[in-house]
Formats: C-alpha cells, structure tokens, sequence
C-alpha cells in the first residue's frame, strides 16, 4: 500500500507517526504552547528527531466548545510556521483545516496533505485543491456542524454510520478528481461518539480496515476525553499511557498512521512491539 502526497510516496512497513502540532492558543491538550513560530518549529524539530513520520498542523481548535475562526486568522497563524518547519525539516507537512483557502494556502507553502476533519462536508472544495495539487487527503467521519459535531445524538450502530460516512466522502472525493492513491480515512475518534463507541471502534478497526482495504485507515486518540474518563478524570497531559495503549491497539488491528502528540513514546513503543511480533511467527 502507498499513500501518494504532492511531494513524495509513503510506505507503511510500520505504522506512520503523525505528530500534532497545535498553532492556536485554546486545543484541549497543547493550547497556547507553540503559537509562537520559534515554539512550533522547535517543537516540530522535536518531533522529527524523535522519529516523526509526518507534521500535522494546526490553526484552529476542533475541541468541544470551540468557536470557528476566520479563514484569515487560520492562515496568519499557519501559513508562516508551514514555511518555516518546510524550510528545515524534510518531512511531509499536513495542514489540519476545514477550509479550502487555507489548505491552498498551506499546499503552497509547503504542506503536502489536507487534514479535513469534517470528510468534505463543510467545504467540498477541499476536494479540489488536493486534485489541483495532488496533496494527500484525510477524510474524517464525523456528524453535525463545527458548532454541534460534539453534541450529536449517539447514533445506534456506530460502525454503519463510519462506514456509510466515509463512502460519502470518498464518492464526494473521487467526483472531483482525487484519486485513490492520494486518500487516507479516519474513523474520527472521540467525534459524536459515546465513550463506548470510542472504544468498540478501537477494539474491531480492523472492521473499517477490512471495509476499506484500499486505503490507509488514520486513528487519533491521543489524550482525548474518553482516555481521562477511563482513568478517573485525569487532565490531558496525564493520559500518555492511554494514549499509547489505544493507539497499538488500533495499530495491531490494521491502523496505517497514528495521530499523536506523544511522538517519541509512541514510536518507542511501535518499536518494541514489532520486536516481540517478530518472535511470534
């Protein structure tokens, strides 16, 4: 399997660490600690040497009670940092965004995915900048508005509401001329979702994997809500180890990339279980 980008083919002989980069000063983990373009690229750095496959970028906070940003704001708190970590670091960069200016804006700088959390939903004119680019494509599940995707009605059957969701967004995708080498989904974790959903989704991927066999599947858990509820209300930075645990276990079940903010942890222990699987054949 190959996931192609606007600048680069990548491979998955291990699943792909995409390290979160928030540049706004309100995400329910990071929030304000890298708004600074000296803290993102130093924190992107970080990330690089501590065995980052990917950068994910970004300028607007998607977490419950968040308000929505101008296109304009988005764009001067990105577009600088993109170019700057673009300069230094020869990794893809991805652009974390619902909105097509900004991911053309991002492209353009030197990011080489789209990151769209709402599956081409809010602005299908993503679509359209990745096939004009050929950028990579994330295509998210998710239900609502950006003001009401976390306070959705649970639905019944989570995974025919991910699979249905997610057709939609690839026939919306292909329409408008993304090809399939260039898209990657995501179950969307911790989105309209009740924490046991959260946790029926982690334990069968391998469900979405099957239904979707020709693309990488992303999985994003890292530090969310659900993680703190589990362990007794802990606060964000301490949900590490729940983190890391969600994540292998997705990635067992057949996740191609990982979204977290704990990079060097989570690829430590990516390592070490390739290791052990290795004397298991």
């Amino acid at each position: 399997m190959i996931w192609t980008t606007a600048r680069r083919q990548l491979t998955f002989h291990r699943p792909l660490v995409m390290g979160i980069l928030n540049v706004t000063p309100d995400s329910f983990s990071d929030g304000g600690e890298f708004e600074s373009s000296d803290a993102a690229v130093a924190r992107a750095e970080e990330m690089a040497t501590a065995g980052a496959d990917i950068i994910d970028i970004g300028g607007e906070s998607t977490r419950p009670g968040s308000s929505q940003v101008s296109t304009e704001v988005e764009i001067g708190r990105v577009i600088p940092i993109i170019r700057q970590i673009a300069e230094r670091i020869d990794l893809p960069i991805s652009i974390d965004t619902s909105k097509s200016a900004v991911a053309a804006a991002a492209i353009e700088a030197g990011a080489e995915i789209i990151n769209d959390i709402s599956g081409l939903r809010w602005n299908p004119q993503i679509a359209d900048v990745a096939a004009q680019t050929r950028a990579g494509l994330v295509l998210m599940h998710s239900r609502g508005s950006f003001e009401t995707m976390h306070s959705q009605a649970p639905v019944e059957n989570i995974f025919e509401s991910v699979i249905h969701g997610l057709r939609s967004s690839l026939d919306n995708a292909r329409q408008r001329g993304v090809t399939d080498e260039h898209i990657c989904l995501d179950v969307g974790i911790g989105f309209g979702k009740t924490l046991e959903q959260n946790l029926e989704l982690i334990a069968q991927v391998d469900k979405i994997v099957t239904e979707f066999a020709d693309y990488p599947l992303l999985v994003g858990t890292s530090r969310k809500s659900f993680i703190g509820k589990l362990l007794g209300g802990i606060p964000a930075d301490q949900r590490i180890g729940g983190s890391i645990a969600t994540a292998l276990i997705a990635a067992q079940r057949g996740a191609k990339v990982l979204r977290v903010h704990d990079v060097r942890e989570t690829v430590a222990a990516i390592k070490i279980w390739q290791e052990v699987e290795a004397y298991a054949q």
